[in-house]
């Protein structure tokens, strides 16, 4: 990567990327304990998909709250508030073993609001820092963030399942806790960037995009992306272990090898996007989803499993990261705005979709629901091809993704 402008010192740098990484963790600790609530609190499939309204509903105010505190207060204390938050949702996860069984739900649904809120605040910071470290090499810069992301969420179901193993699965969420409190620490002390909120103050005005037809269609995308990843992440466990009847440690290897195939695709796609303009790559990656949801029926042995979860995490790999770097060039004078909606968007997708499947299998099988989700990434591709057309008819900005100027 380029030298950065700013010139960033390395604990600067390394702060906000172990964020990233401590946000995967965190983000996957509920469905990696799928099997655990299910268990120890009895907790039935509507109950179980029902955990994540709240994430929901709290990631969309964390993201609205976050894109006007960013103007406020700079972008540092977002980022150590994202880590604190995170470490609070992993104290719930592990406060629902200690209350009263009544108040275990109440519990949950509180961790994951937690989450829901650090997520949504994190846009920002997250988003916002690695272009202005490396400001020649963006898309690579967000992409290699994402990766360390994916990264989180690949490791975080491997620690579960040991933790489980070991006969105490609370170690997991407490271990969890141990390192938001060192990060939130961190980031509230180690040298960032202060241009970051200076710009954001002076170029993000009071008339965000609202009005942009082409704003919506990216937020629709990223919410049908999020449904397919939803379904894909979320309920692969239960997947594996109740319909297809695989042994539960393929079942939690699975959800790592579909986090592990999306941090490898994301490096991949971080040293391509320097040769292959990032439109083609996030156009080609919606065929790979359909492939993985008409497949992944027929996963009826370990192999398979782990095979076709592989190709869904490859297929899902880097396209919201580009999504997020298309949609800014898109609106380069609301980075910050853009980028935080559209995390709203992503956990709105992911948590609807994760919810409606609960409900859903009341009458679908598993194996059907997967093949029904086909729906999303061919609604994708249809919003990507209008999107397409209407940057091919606009005036080239940039040389290699070709985005029109607002």
């Amino acid at each position: 990567m380029d030298k950065p402008t700013s010139s960033p010192n390395g604990p600067a740098v390394l702060a906000v990327y172990l964020v990233a990484f401590l946000q995967g963790l965190t983000l996957v600790s509920f469905p990696a304990s799928s099997a655990v609530l299910k268990q120890m609190h009895g907790f039935t499939d509507a109950q179980y998909g029902a955990i994540f309204l709240p994430q929901v509903a709290m990631a969309v105010l964390g993201a609205v709250a976050g894109g006007t505190l960013a103007r406020r207060l700079g972008l540092q204390p977002l980022l150590w508030l994202t880590a604190a938050g995170n470490g609070l949702s992993q104290l719930a996860l592990a406060a629902s073993v200690w209350v009263a069984p009544g108040l275990a739900f109440p519990t949950i649904l509180a961790g994951t609001a937690l989450l829901g809120w650090s997520f949504g605040l994190g846009g920002a910071p997250l988003n916002g820092y690695p272009p202005r470290f490396f400001p020649r090499r963006a898309p690579a810069a967000v992409v290699a963030l994402h990766t360390l992301l994916g990264l989180g969420l690949m490791v975080g179901p491997l620690l579960a399942d040991g933790f489980g193993r070991a006969g105490w699965w609370i170690g997991f969420p407490l271990s969890l806790l141990g390192l938001s409190v060192f990060l939130a620490l961190t980031a509230a002390t180690v040298r960032l960037p202060q241009a970051v909120g200076n710009d954001l103050e002076r170029r993000v005005d009071a008339n965000p995009p609202l009005t942009s037809g082409a704003f919506w269609i990216f937020a629709a995308i990223a919410v049908l992306y999020a449904f397919a990843e939803g379904v894909f992440g979320n309920w692969a466990v239960i997947y594996l272990r109740e319909a297809k009847m695989l042994p539960a440690g393929v079942a939690a290897l699975a959800l790592s090898v579909f986090w592990g195939a999306m941090v490898a695709g994301r490096l991949l796609v971080a040293l391509l996007v320097i040769r292959i303009a990032p439109l083609t790559i996030w156009l080609a990656l919606p065929t790979l989803m359909i492939a993985a949801f008409l497949l992944l029926p027929g996963a009826s042995t370990p192999a398979l499993g782990l095979g076709l979860f592989a190709l869904a995490g490859l297929a899902c790999s880097a396209f919201f990261p580009l999504t997020i770097t298309l949609a800014s060039e898109w609106f380069p004078e609301h980075v910050a705005w853009v980028s935080s909606m559209l995390i709203a968007a992503l956990m709105v997708g992911v948590g609807l979709g994760s919810f409606a499947v609960g409900p859903l299998r009341e009458w679908l099988s598993l194996e059907n629901l997967y093949r029904l989700s086909v729906v999303y990434p061919v609604a994708v591709i249809g919003l990507a091809l209008w999107l397409t057309g209407s940057w091919q008819r606009s005036a080239v900005r940039h040389e290699g993704i070709g985005l029109p100027e607002t």
